[in-house]
């Protein structure tokens, strides 16, 4: 692959308080698909005008003209197989909700012809969006979270996928033996735990209420002897808050440390929305990512979790669309809805000011990129991730570039996405057809 230098109106993040803006400025990629260099000055980078019209030449321009060029978004707590439940099921609490329309859904993954019909919508709309990395919550059944990671390989998407370990307070269809999750584990791992690979497992206990001390044990085991990174949800609501203290007699961010998972490898937790105290002191010690999931902590009256605290004292926070508990897999779509939230805080509190969109931007782009590597920035080193937005039809004229993309975050949806990269490569439509080799 040749060297890339993309012509655009750039605009990316490397601190969460200012863009940086390169109006008709070129971004440079290698041919392994990372950032050289950004200038609004082509010779800085290594090419001339005539890049593009050379055959011989080692470096190919692409000009996008008057369209936006900006870091994917990245999402860092989403479940695949609710994506048929989104939008539906939002008239009850958390723990009632699961279990009448969350755990009945995921049980039907154990067909993998069913699942491979919902995973390929899925990664599909993923892409639609431009969401180009997700760590995805799977179910506990082997076979079908294998599907799903065959089908982020053959779409070009990154992801983290983990195979759901649960076994108590849920369905006899979702338990499994600590015998059998870790070996289900260690066959994913053994297909998929490549360095450098866009696909790979995360270990993933659903949340403490759903294992037992064994369980956890294992998934700590599991995470420590693979290097694997972990996933699961914190303090997201009250009754389940008070079942922790009913099970492991210590608070909830404990617990988990307690079998190490909580930052002895890379972890990401979901929502912290009754987060204080000495639960972010160790959050923040163990460099623990928050996944702030602003549309599900509404639609299923979990609460308002207090990011801008998070963020003044320190802590890593990126954003999750949480399908199906949130409705709405466009990740620009959150960015909205974190900074109302924090209207809201703001509202109670105006000391503490409510969120910017570079800081929301920031958040979905470089923070929660951090997760996956050097991700979601156009500083050097960085993988490309990115999109092309052509925001023609929103009537973008006399508006500063800042302006064009806040109008694009607020007003525009995947039509104006024209293209998307991972990782230098184009990533074109997922085909959504069935009878996959995939299953098994």
């Amino acid at each position: 692959m040749k060297k890339k230098i993309y012509k655009a109106n750039i605009l990316y993040t490397k601190e969460k308080n200012c863009f940086e803006v390169l109006e008709n400025g070129y971004v440079a990629v290698d041919a392994d698909g990372r950032v050289i260099g950004v200038s609004t000055d082509l010779s800085t980078l290594g090419a001339d005008a005539s890049a593009h019209r050379n055959a011989e030449s080692d470096t190919e321009l692409v000009d996008f003209g008057d369209r936006l060029l900006i870091p994917a978004t990245n999402d860092l707590h989403v479940h695949a197989p609710q994506y048929r439940n989104q939008g539906i099921a939002m008239d009850l609490e958390l723990l009632p909700w699961l279990q009448k329309y969350t755990f009945p859904e995921e049980m039907r993954y154990a067909d993998t012809g069913y699942a491979e019909r919902m995973y390929r919508r899925f990664v599909r709309d993923l892409w639609r969006f431009g969401t180009m990395r997700a760590c995805v919550f799977a179910t506990t059944h082997t076979a079908s979270t294998r599907l799903l990671m065959h089908l982020f390989q053959e779409a070009g998407l990154g992801a983290l996928v983990g195979k759901v370990a649960m076994n108590r307070n849920c369905p006899e269809g979702l338990s499994e033996s600590v015998e059998e999750m870790v070996r289900g584990y260690e066959e994913l791992i053994a297909e998929f735990n490549q360095p450098e690979a866009l696909v790979r497992p995360i270990v993933t206990p659903r949340f403490v209420p759903s294992c037992t001390p064994e369980m956890l044990r294992a998934c700590g085991e599991l995470a420590a002897k693979h290097q694997l990174p972990v996933q699961s949800h914190l303090s997201e609501n009250k009754d389940e808050l008070a079942l922790v203290q009913t099970l492991e007699s210590i608070w909830y961010g404990a617990a988990y440390n307690r079998y190490g998972l909580f930052g002895q490898t890379p972890t990401v937790m979901a929502h912290c929305v009754y987060t204080e105290g000495k639960e972010m002191r160790l959050i923040k010690r163990n460099g623990v990512m928050v996944a702030h999931c602003p549309t599900s902590n509404l639609n299923v009256a979990s609460g308002m979790a207090p990011i801008r605290k998070f963020l003044d004292e320190g802590l890593r926070v990126g954003l999750g669309s949480d399908i199906s508990g949130g409705h709405d897999l466009n990740i620009f779509r959150v960015m909205v809805y974190a900074i109302q939230v924090s209207k809201m805080h703001f509202q109670k509190n105006h000391a503490r000011p409510f969120l910017t969109l570079s800081e929301a931007f920031w958040m979905a782009t470089k923070s929660a990129g951090s997760f996956f590597g050097r991700v979601g920035s156009f500083e050097p080193g960085y993988e490309f991730d990115a999109l092309v937005i052509d925001d023609s039809d929103l009537n973008h004229d006399h508006y500063s570039l800042p302006e064009r993309l806040e109008r694009y975050v607020y007003l525009g949806d995947d039509r104006q996405i024209v293209h998307r990269f991972c990782r230098g490569k184009e990533v074109l439509k997922p085909v959504v057809t069935f009878s996959s080799p995939f299953c098994v």
